[in-house]
């Protein structure tokens, strides 16, 4: 038995939200443009796929779910609400924006006052 609702917890814990989050960015092509690289889609899937499961664990603390029966997970039971849906999907658009605007310009690197900074700490050294 204790097997079996682990098993459970997985698969309603990752898939629903994998799922979600996937289907998301898969409606909406703004999103997949800040994916320029992998590291970037990877940041953006990650930090998406813990901010949605969070907003979940609240909308399920705040909802009345019926017990699972096999016809449905959570997940499904509180996307039936239309409302828990666009604010899912805000949550996702606010991911990539943030990530957009995190990563701008160079990329994921240093940007040039902090390059200039290291240039000149390196002339003092090699310097002094």
């Amino acid at each position: 038995m204790v097997s079996e609702q682990s098993d459970l917890w997985l698969s309603l814990v990752d898939e629903p939200i994998g799922a979600l989050v996937a289907g998301i960015e898969a409606e909406d092509p703004e999103l997949r443009a800040i994916a320029t690289s992998p590291e970037k889609l990877l940041a953006f899937r990650t930090f998406a796929n813990i901010r949605v499961g969070i907003l979940l664990g609240r909308l399920l603390m705040d909802e009345e779910v019926q017990a699972y029966d096999g016809s449905e997970t959570w997940v499904q039971a509180l996307l039936r609400n239309p409302e828990h849906r666009e604010v899912i999907a805000a949550e996702v658009r606010a991911v990539a924006e943030e990530l957009a605007v995190s990563t701008d310009g160079d990329g994921l690197g240093p940007d040039e006052a902090a390059r200039d900074r290291f240039r000149e700490f390196a002339r003092r050294e090699l310097d002094g």
